[in-house]
């Protein structure tokens, strides 16, 4: 049996619930797009889903690009409740069905590598890119046994700082240096780690992971635009937002965020400013922040509109992003780009993009009151200058297509060296 191929109605369609369920595991396979493409890149990962964020995004703007450079193809490979089989001009996207993960409900796990080798050994892509650290890397070692492709892992999730939690006892520290021991094993399986973030780099190399390339990642700088702000009060209107300055997080509600040190700081912020924090998506960490007692928080839901999204960021008078195991940080970025100032913790990529921008602050980990002073001074401050100096250095730094050009160079080079 051949497979039943949905065709997506927008780009992001490659996913869309309507696609029919087929088994990919019996099918027949239709033939690789673009034959005659001189490069092909597959991708895996266990994280993407409906309600997922930075790497979906990542994953969705590669295809664009490839869709844009009729000298790529694009191979997607993660979980769903259904097996499924879609493309786009140069970009097949399966989806392998799988069970929630009980810790983590936004994501599923990916397990099928009997499947996975097949698509391989069909597909038969120039390089391998695994985005998640547990199980999807092995699957897809024993899946690309036959094809012998060369894998890079790209570092998107810091679990060693996540798992410790920025606690220093004992357990945490070696729980720590379990993680560590692990990835640097895990290394092993890989041409290539990537990673999105100068300080990472670094922090990468200091703990033994060897041959790390740095590629900084983008923006959709046309959706992410400050000529939004023209629509703030409409923007404003739509959401039920109040009157006055709006400082917004938009991301996953989740303990390794820090979102804590955000809401107990807000008391002092609102006090003197009369600033609304708005916390936008969806998480484990949602019931034990909303029992803090600030007053002027507003909840909204996952945004799963990216134009609704961009209205959002665009409507704000600055964004907090209070992670330390952020490794680059897609939404701070999209704030930026809408030309907001960004109030950052001094750990993570974010923090490398407004030391390299200027365009916000920084305060240190866990610490509520110096974070409460730097939200007051930024509010209290030239916000207009600092606007523009947001969106110049997106424009400036973070393109998505000088981005997957970069990425595509280090595929190449990658090739080389194994060839």
């Amino acid at each position: 049996m051949t497979a039943t191929i949905a065709a997506p109605r927008a780009h992001q369609g490659l996913f869309s619930p309507d696609a029919p369920p087929i088994n990919l595991a019996r099918t027949s396979f239709p033939p690789p797009l673009r034959p005659n493409a001189g490069f092909s890149v597959l991708d895996i990962t266990k994280y993407f889903g409906e309600k997922t964020g930075g790497i979906r995004t990542y994953l969705l703007e590669k295809a664009r690009y490839v869709e844009a450079n009729p000298a790529l193809r694009q191979v997607l490979v993660v979980p769903g409740p259904e097996d499924t089989l879609t493309e786009s001009s140069g970009v097949r996207a399966y989806r392998l069905r799988g069970p929630r993960i009980p810790t983590e409900e936004a994501y599923r796990f990916l397990l099928a590598t009997r499947t996975t080798r097949r698509i391989l050994n069909h597909e038969r892509p120039d390089i391998v890119e695994v985005g998640s650290p547990f199980l999807v890397p092995w699957i897809t070692r024993r899946a690309n046994r036959d094809l012998e492709a060369p894998m890079v892992w790209f570092f998107h999730t810091h679990l060693p700082r996540i798992i410790g939690g920025g606690s220093s006892s004992a357990a945490a520290r070696a729980a720590t240096g379990l993680t560590w021991s692990y990835f640097r094993r895990l290394n092993r399986l890989f041409r290539a780690t990537l990673v999105a973030s100068e300080s990472l780099a670094r922090e990468l190399e200091g703990e033994g992971i060897e041959r790390v390339y740095q590629v900084p990642l983008g923006v959709d700088l046309d959706r992410f635009h400050p000529s939004r702000q023209a629509a703030q009060a409409e923007t404003r209107r739509r959401l039920k937002l109040p009157d006055g300055p709006l400082v917004v997080f938009l991301g996953r509600l989740a303990r390794e965020k820090q979102l804590d040190v955000v809401v107990q700081a807000w008391p002092e912020v609102e006090r003197r400013t009369g600033a609304t924090l708005v916390l936008v998506g969806d998480g484990p960490a949602r019931r034990r922040l909303e029992s803090h007692k600030a007053r002027r928080v507003v909840w909204i839901p996952f945004v799963t509109d990216r134009d609704l999204a961009a209205d959002l960021l665009a409507a704000a008078d600055l964004y907090v992003a209070p992670g330390p195991a952020e490794t680059f940080g897609l939404s701070a970025l999209e704030a930026m780009a809408a030309g907001i100032p960004v109030l950052s913790v001094d750990r993570g990529g974010v923090a490398d993009r407004i030391r390299a921008s200027a365009a916000g602050a920084l305060y240190p980990a866990g610490d509520s009151h110096a974070l409460a002073q730097s939200a007051i001074h930024l509010l209290q401050g030239d916000l207009r200058s600092l606007r523009q100096t947001a969106r110049r250095y997106a424009e400036q730094y973070h393109s998505w297509p000088a981005a997957f050009g970069r990425i595509f160079e280090v595929y190449r080079e990658v090739l080389r060296i194994a060839n």
